[in-house]
């Protein structure tokens, strides 16, 4: 091959790493002549190449942070949860017979059932756990955490949720906690993790969408009767303990 046809070849192929462009997606320069030019603009932040060093780094500072911790429940609930209702106090208690029952408690981090969780995990001297998460309205890490990790990506988070818990106790809550409620479902009903005991608490609340499961999702053959077995509904703080200390084999 003449030397001429090895540099049309140059020009039309360009192997970046793994990355292969051909013809008209052939960069200029090499990667490294970008990395230490210091003249240009600062929009290489923003690229979906320099997002993954940051998901990357998140996934891990969560597993550093938690890879010591001891059995755990992740609890769930509404941020909106009022201080004082009884759902609040229903979360407090819940908290604290986790610990009771030796696990640690993990939550969102964040106001309201999340709060009163971490609350009571904190009250029965146990491990408090808050993994919160970037949005647009600020809403901190709450301080009965003990703790506490802070997330740019839902999906690095929900990783975090899943891989250090045991099991999930899922208080009334809306889009966010439904969000992960789904989402521990699907993993189960997939096999993507075993042994996972799910409990929705309150009976009233849940028995909508248990009923919407059973009589429109099931009843129309998108999903399967034995679905419905996937999770648990009650209104008892210590036939909560039971079913996910039972499940977990503790």
């Amino acid at each position: 091959m003449s030397s001429n046809s090895e540099g049309l070849r140059a020009l039309e192929e360009q192997r970046l790493g793994p990355v292969l462009r051909r013809r008209d997606q052939v960069q200029p320069g090499t990667t490294d002549q970008r990395l230490l030019d210091s003249e240009g603009d600062s929009q290489w932040v923003h690229t979906d190449p320099w997002r993954v060093m940051r998901i990357q780094s998140e996934f891990v500072e969560g597993f550093g942070a938690l890879a010591e911790l001891p059995s755990a429940i992740s609890v769930f609930g509404s941020a909106r949860t009022k201080p004082g209702s009884p759902e609040y106090e229903t979360g407090v208690r819940l908290g604290r017979a986790l610990v009771d029952a030796g696990f640690a408690v993990i939550t969102g981090g964040g106001p309201g059932a999340m709060e009163a969780a971490n609350k009571g995990a904190r009250e029965a001297k146990g491990i408090s756990v808050g993994l919160g998460i970037e949005l647009p309205f600020e809403q901190g890490i709450n301080q009965h955490v003990d703790i506490g990790v802070n997330f740019r990506y839902f999906f690095v988070r929900k990783t975090m949720f899943v891989k250090y818990a045991q099991g999930f106790v899922v208080l009334p809550g809306g889009l966010g906690t439904l969000d992960e409620l789904f989402e521990a479902l699907t993993l189960v009903q997939t096999r993507k993790v075993t042994r996972f005991p799910i409990v929705l608490f309150g009976t009233e609340y849940w028995s909508g969408l248990v009923d919407w499961l059973r009589d429109t999702v099931v009843a129309q053959g998108k999903a399967s009767e034995h679905d419905l077995l996937l999770f648990h509904v009650t209104d008892d703080v210590d036939e909560a303990v039971n079913m996910v200390t039972k499940e977990t084999g503790r």
